[in-house]
């Protein structure tokens, strides 16, 4: 018979073995515990809008204990004002308690989302992550669950089903909100995981009271002693050295990557504010002039310059981004002459590597964008290979009015608004080309702003109209500059839209990675057309890269979730789409390829929520067609199909084949997979690997139309 008593001690000793506790000096010593005077804003409560009920438990057992809560049940969430009020309380709160539940996983939306990102992003070392989290979870929730943010895993859970018997928990947050010191104890990683008779101690302050090491020793003692009383024979205690005690407490060492930088969005100081165009658009060629030199990455444009506006320190964005060095600086414009005033800081001593002044003419700024490349590889230590200002330079103007329509025609696609930002975009381009018909960037420029266009666009014919034009461009670009990567980027996406060839786009994009390894959009793209061609490994890699490389872009995390999505890795997929809705909540396409990847794994109503959400989108329509049939809704199916079809005519054919197909109806999905190729709609470029025409793949009619697309091997 298999003794029970060692089990027993060790549910004991969980309690130090498995966690952190905050002990008192006067508890170790059997004094009752002294209220802690409430403090404005001491405990923050986040939950989800379905676990309000078990939230307000929670909060009434702690202000019946004399502690401030702050308890939001408004419905009225979001807004500037909002954001404001709730990024102060978190940052001054004494306690952040995150409510989990299976209403807080990746399938629900809600505030707490971002809550949870801002108490994470002031939960950035040790000491303070373990002083300041306090999560509570109230149903079965594991905490090994992927999509619980990192830092919260790493810190003690309390569980109180459905927020009852919150007696304990109201006495552990008072001993954490008490003025006393106190010293967390808590197994390290290789103790947890099993090694015998290891207690650890770590203080939380210098100072820590001598007491606390025998009372924990103690109760470790009693249980071990038992335990090898009974079952096991005598032996030697392993120790735990006191340098061992002192680096566990330590704040894990930031380690960024060598000679990787970020570009800050220059400061403006021109006095006039119709000229922020200029010194963005101008921190932006620099920011693509350093991913010119090799050895040296740099963080993507999105990422770096979401922190224009806003108070934070060099190196809380420098951890954001996981750069080891920041380039900031300003801007003034005068008439046809530039200011340019550059410094280069090291993000982890803090101290200024290298700074200058730059005074030119504007027909210069090509030379000065390689210039201050140079100065900064240099101050990085970066070996400097070939000829730099050649591909630094490389499709730009001399022309100043030319480059300022380039920069105005950069803003204008970068606005998001659509149709109406691409056709800005396309005027201001064309302009550029009209004062330097030499500009190839500016041609790539607006051959990748032509098909975004087209893609846009309702009525096929146009589409297709815009996608040639796109293409002429493309080819433009390419023969006034052969080794532009934008160029080969706007070649791959029109040849795919004009004539389905995806031999050729494959050898475009792998041109494009070739000169820009380290562009985040390049990497995005190339990755995701990777995945289709039925190469998974090497696309995801790709669309990795690009999220590390521009962590806070949606657009990043939209491309790594579609290319999991295509891969059939749809749990991985509803992850990353859940980034991008945490990152971006009005980012329409990701709800309804989230909705789809849910319905894969038979999460019908998941997936019918997810897609509900946005349901103008072609994505959702797509979605609730598929999803409304699955679960018997013949009628709400087909009424999202003829939306779908009303709304975006031939150009969705390629969705109502994989729409018929998955409903079982075999002619009418090759009826319009037919009509797909022939247009053609670029969305054929999946059909290699999508999942939903699998049940007639063995059909001689789809068979042929597989060999003459000539997928590339």
């Amino acid at each position: 018979m298999v003794s029970l008593l060692p089990y027993c001690l060790g549910l004991a000793a969980e309690s130090i073995l498995a966690g952190q506790y905050w002990i008192k000096e006067s508890e170790m010593e059997g004094e009752s515990p002294t209220q802690a005077s409430p403090a404005a804003g001491a405990v923050f409560l986040s939950y989800a809008n379905q676990d309000a009920e078990a939230a307000k438990r929670i909060c009434e057992a702690l202000r019946a204990a004399g502690i401030e809560v702050w308890f939001d049940q408004s419905e009225l969430r979001g807004g500037e004002v909002w954001d404001q009020r709730i990024r102060r309380e978190i940052r001054d709160c004494a306690l952040f308690v995150p409510i989990i539940s299976a209403h807080s996983d990746a399938r629900h939306e809600g505030y707490f989302r971002r809550e949870w990102r801002l108490a994470v992003e002031r939960a950035g070392d040790m000491s303070e992550r373990f002083a300041y989290l306090v999560p509570v979870v109230i149903d079965d929730t594991s905490e090994s669950r992927a999509d619980v943010p990192e830092r919260f895993r790493e810190v003690q859970w309390t569980r109180l089903p459905a927020g009852e018997g919150a007696a304990a928990f109201v006495a552990r947050v008072q001993r954490l909100l008490s003025p006393e010191p106190s010293t967390m104890i808590h197994a390290p990683a290789s103790v947890q995981a099993g090694a015998p008779g290891v207690i650890w101690v770590a203080a939380r302050e210098p100072g820590w009271p001598k007491r606390v090491l025998p009372a924990a020793v103690a109760i470790a003692a009693v249980g071990a002693v038992a335990w090898f009383a009974i079952d096991k024979p005598w032996t030697s205690k392993p120790t735990v050295s006191s340098s061992t005690v002192a680096a566990s407490a330590a704040p894990p060492a930031f380690r960024p990557p060598p000679h990787s930088v970020a570009v800050l969005p220059f400061v403006n100081m021109s006095g006039d504010k119709d000229q922020e165009y200029f010194s963005q658009g101008l921190t932006e060629e620099l920011l693509n002039s350093l991913t010119e030199i090799n050895g040296l990455q740099v963080a993507g444009r999105t990422s770096a310059f979401s922190f224009q506006g806003k108070d934070t320190d060099a190196g809380t964005i420098a951890r954001k981004l996981n750069v080891g060095a920041i380039l900031e600086g300003s801007v003034r414009r005068s008439g046809h002459t530039v200011r340019i005033t550059a410094q280069l800081l090291n993000a982890v001593t803090g101290f200024h590597l290298w700074s200058k002044t730059y005074d030119r003419d504007l027909g210069d700024v090509l030379k000065l964008q390689t210039e201050i490349a140079v100065a900064v590889a240099d101050a990085l230590k970066v070996t400097l290979l070939g000829n730099e200002a050649a591909r630094i330079e490389l499709g730009g103007t001399r022309n100043p009015a030319a480059f300022d329509a380039y920069l105005r025609g950069s803003k204008a696609a970068r606005a998001g608004e659509g149709a109406s930002s691409y056709q800005s975009a396309i005027a201001e381009f064309t302009e550029a080309i009209g004062l330097d018909p030499n500009y190839a960037l500016a041609f790539a420029s607006r051959s990748l702003a032509l098909s975004y266009y087209a893609s846009d666009a309702v009525n096929a014919a146009d589409s297709r109209k815009f996608a040639v034009r796109s293409e002429v461009d493309a080819r433009r670009a390419l023969r006034l500059a052969p080794d532009l990567a934008e160029g080969h980027l706007a070649l791959a996406r029109s040849v795919v839209a004009t004539h389905l060839d995806f031999t050729q786009a494959s050898e475009a994009y792998q041109r494009a990675m070739a000169f820009a390894p380290g562009d985040a959009g390049v990497l995005a793209l190339s990755g995701l057309f990777a995945v289709s061609m039925g190469r998974s490994d090497v696309g995801i890699a790709a669309a990795r890269h690009a999220v590390a490389l521009d962590p806070l872009n949606p657009q990043s995390h939209e491309a790594l979730g579609e290319a999991l999505f295509w891969a059939r890795r749809y749990q991985e997929a509803v992850a990353a789409f859940a980034e991008v809705i945490s990152l971006e909540p009005d980012f329409k396409r990701a709800y309804g390829f989230r909705g789809v990847a849910w319905y894969w794994l038979g999460e019908l109503h998941s997936a019918r929520s997810s897609c509900e959400t946005k349901p103008d989108h072609w994505s959702s329509m797509w979605c609730l067609a598929l999803t409304y049939e699955k679960l018997g809704w013949h009628g709400e199916a087909q009424a999202e199909q003829k939306k779908l079809q009303a709304v975006f005519g031939d150009n969705s054919a390629y969705q109502l084949a994989t729409i018929y197909a998955a409903w079982g109806d075999t002619d009418k999905a090759l009826e319009w997979l037919t009509r797909a190729v022939r247009l053609p709609d670029a969305g054929v470029t999946y059909l290699k690997i999508d999942a939903l025409v699998d049940p007639m793949r063995h059909e001689p009619r789809f068979q042929a139309i597989e060999r003459a697309l000539k997928f590339p091997g």
